[in-house]
């Protein structure tokens, strides 16, 4: 089944050829331009050209045990190169440990293998949700608190001027707080916002993107904006 030309390219990133061919043909007849990747260092390379060329994967699905380069080292790769496409990892390991890990290293979501093919697929929707809502309508207000700065149709967040790498959830969660400064957020409420959908995750995963985010902004001295109300959620101060 041919695709469209507009339609949402995703690099599947997985050594396992069979596998590959699946994911790709289901998401293919779904209505997703699917590029294979069966190394590391191939998906590599398939990002920085796509780069180039100005048409960005608006997706990646990534195993972790891959040839070359590893999924853990690329996920942090990907990210330096300026790839802000979401990353959802499928691997065996499903341990709470791995899944907090490659969350703090950037990325999206975790499924579990072997997954079944509907769920990879709502979790592609959930992932690309948030691209479709951008592309209608105005363009959003830049955002501003104290020594920030958030654009969020560049998709870019400064400190003084100085721009700051984060993953999607963590401008998505820094978004959310400068939208309303005063509001206390709750766990669930974060989670919801950012993922758009359901709070069905453990409450610790909103926690680990936050913790993740005052790391980056401590060097700035201004992780201290992020304050915890003990009992309820996070909010701006």
């Amino acid at each position: 089944m041919k695709t469209p030309a507009n339609s949402p390219c995703v690099l599947v990133v997985e050594d396992d050829a069979a596998l590959s061919e699946v994911v790709c043909t289901f998401l293919g007849d779904e209505g997703y331009a699917c590029v294979p990747a069966f190394s590391g260092t191939e998906a590599l390379l398939l990002a920085e050209r796509s780069g180039k060329k100005n048409q960005p994967f608006d997706l990646v699905i990534l195993d972790l045990m891959l040839p070359g380069v590893p999924g853990e080292e690329l996920i942090g790769r990907l990210r330096a190169a300026g790839v802000a496409a979401p990353v959802i990892v499928t691997s065996a390991r499903s341990a709470v440990t791995d899944r907090v890990a490659l969350l703090r290293l950037g990325a999206s979501d975790y499924l579990v293998k072997p997954f079944d093919l509907d769920e990879l697929l709502a979790r592609v929707e959930v992932q690309l949700r948030g691209r479709a809502g951008a592309e209608v309508g105005p363009a959003p207000e830049v955002l501003r608190f104290c020594r920030w700065e958030l654009d969020p149709a560049a998709h870019t967040f400064a400190v003084d001027g100085e721009l700051l790498r984060l993953t999607r959830t963590e401008f998505d969660i820094l978004a959310a707080l400068m939208r309303e400064p005063s509001r206390v957020f709750t766990k669930q409420a974060l989670f919801e916002l950012v993922r758009n959908e359901e709070a069905l995750t453990e409450e610790r995963t909103i926690s680990t993107h936050i913790s993740n985010l005052r790391v980056k902004l401590r060097p700035s001295g201004t992780d201290a904006y992020i304050q915890t109300v003990w009992g309820i959620g996070f909010k701006l101060q």
